[in-house]
């Protein structure tokens, strides 16, 4: 039911890959997309960095069974970027006034409340929990509630359209979010009735 830590497959330890280079790329753009949001307010180029964040976290996982590139560095960073823009966008719109601080706030503690799991985990020799579909459903719905919402800041048609959709993302994605978190404390629960590492 939860990740053990067993020795390295051959090639697992590769550093210098492709999915693990867009994966970087993704992390660096995220100071970028903010500077783009708040100090410049160019929303037009902070929703090209949402759409080519969005792609290339697509094809890093595709392009790392593809080339055979699976390592275990790109296992860190992929959810490692997802995570921080799931924190950073969220805050960035608060400021910007896109969405309201309480619902931010719900994004954030989830996530926060999940990051306490994991020293309980080692007490128990795991080193995290089995990611679950939901779960990738959750992130995808909000990674693509956030391009609608910046887009529905348009003062056009091209806005009135977007938004009602980005909102439509949103809700679904937050829902599944709590949901995971019931879930994966509950998983955390059955784990901490084992008997304890040395």
């Amino acid at each position: 039911m939860t990740a053990h830590a067993d020795p390295e497959p051959a090639g697992r330890s590769r550093v210098l890959t492709v999915p693990n280079a867009l994966s970087v790329m993704r992390l660096l753009l995220i100071p970028v997309f903010v500077w783009l949001l708040l100090a410049k307010e160019a929303d037009g180029w902070a929703l090209a960095i949402l759409f080519v964040s969005g792609a290339t976290d697509w094809l890093d996982g595709k392009l790392a069974r593809l080339l055979d590139q699976s390592s275990r560095l790109g296992e860190l960073l992929d959810p490692a970027a997802d995570r921080l823009y799931v924190v950073v966008i969220p805050l960035a719109f608060g400021f910007r006034e896109i969405l309201p601080w309480w619902l931010i706030a719900i994004i954030i503690a989830r996530d926060v409340l999940l990051f306490a799991t994991a020293p309980l985990l080692r007490t128990r020799g795991h080193l995290a929990l089995p990611t679950l579909y939901i779960g990738k459903a959750a992130t995808f719905a909000l990674m693509s509630a956030f391009p609608w919402l910046l887009a529905g800041q348009l003062d056009s048609v091209v806005g009135t359209v977007c938004y009602p959709i980005g909102w439509a993302f949103l809700i679904w994605g937050v829902g599944m979010y709590l949901w995971t978190f019931l879930l994966y404390w509950y998983q955390t629960i059955l784990v901490m009735r084992q008997p304890r590492i040395a």
